[in-house]
């Protein structure tokens, strides 16, 4: 355990945000009324909010980014249809295979490049119409790449996908987890990338700080069934308001601010940069995930070491370690963090 005098510095995940105090104060005072009868104003400012913003006719507010990658697949797919994805991505790795599980979905990994795969890899994976094969019916998209280093999709890029997607009949569903650190990156509108999908939403609880929430967005039918399937998988959530307010303030006050944590997550992974034992490719930190190894250690080891020296930073893989920046973190505790991963890995 870290000392006592000493806080932990948490870069576990930006799922570690706290509501702020005033987060809070709006969650405490938001309007409320039966979410499941559409009677809870705050709940229907935030969907028609997003909605708006990713350029598509409505949006459902959801407890998890999860949960709205499920509800989405069992919307576009029947038994045995098949989804496209990078071979590291989070519907397809990090999810408990629920696309199998619950829709019945064959999931197949792409070899894309950080998360990110082509045009002509997608026409390529296309199966042709036949009794015996699964029917390829959905292209998934992951903005940022988790497992790709936080990796930005290009618009561009995202608007072949799409169109070979739709060319051939199918889908085009866009995991928005970290969508915002995205357009942020790119200096870019969310629309931009919203309207090339049938599907696509946003994480409330990660940069935005919120505690809990994505909002999922598409046509008025998709929405429709969208409903149904949350009816299925646990109902409405009441009186949500006083969450969905949480999400209402970010969108004031936490957008922009998403570049400091990019900025601090450049920071840290530049200080690391030349510290011995650890391997960093700088050009892969694009947004606020920071990747690096440590070659010939064993990174679960080296996590608790940190932890106890003050730093919680997650462990991806046998030498691979991940540090993600958040609004609880400050260019102060990054330059304290890098300055202890240093320490702790020259003891070793």
């Amino acid at each position: 355990m870290p000392s006592s005098n000493r806080p932990t510095i948490n870069l576990y995940s930006d799922t570690q945000t706290r509501p702020t105090a005033a987060m809070r104060e709006a969650m405490a005072y938001a309007e409320v009324g039966d979410e499941q009868r559409d009677q809870d104003p705050t709940v229907t400012r935030l969907c028609e909010r997003v909605a708006a913003m990713l350029g598509q006719p409505r949006a459902v507010f959801l407890p998890s980014g999860t949960m709205a990658n499920e509800i989405a697949m069992l919307v576009h797919c029947r038994p045995g249809d098949e989804i496209l994805c990078d071979k590291t991505a989070h519907i397809l790795n990090i999810e408990g295979g629920g696309p199998s599980a619950l829709a019945g979905a064959v999931m197949t990994g792409l070899d894309g490049d950080r998360g990110r795969f082509t045009a002509e890899q997608v026409r390529a994976a296309i199966r042709p119409v036949s009794r015996y094969l699964p029917r390829t019916r959905v292209v998934a998209m992951e903005q940022t790449a988790n497992l790709g280093g936080g990796t930005v999709w290009p618009v561009d890029q995202a608007r072949a996908v799409g169109d070979a997607a739709r060319a051939a009949g199918l889908a085009v569903h866009m995991d928005g987890a970290r969508l915002l650190n995205a357009t942020c990156a790119l200096g870019v509108a969310p629309v931009d990338f919203g309207r090339l999908c049938d599907s696509v939403w946003i994480d409330l609880s990660k940069g935005l700080g919120c505690p809990v929430g994505a909002v999922l967005a598409g046509s008025s039918d998709f929405i429709d069934e969208v409903w149904r399937w949350k009816q299925r998988m646990g109902g409405a959530m009441r009186q949500a308001g006083i969450l969905a307010a949480a999400g209402l303030y970010a969108l004031d006050h936490h957008v922009a601010r998403l570049a400091e944590d990019q900025a601090n997550a450049r920071a840290f992974a530049l200080a690391l940069s030349d510290c011995p034992g650890i391997r960093i490719d700088l050009t892969s930190v694009q947004t606020n995930i920071v990747y690096f190894d440590v070659p010939g250690r064993d990174a679960a080891a080296v996590v608790e070491r940190l932890a106890a020296a003050g730093v919680d930073i997650g462990s991806m893989g046998p030498q691979t370690l991940r540090a993600v920046t958040h609004l609880d973190v400050n260019a102060n505790d990054i330059a304290l963090a890098a300055s202890l991963v240093r320490s702790v890995l020259a003891k070793q």
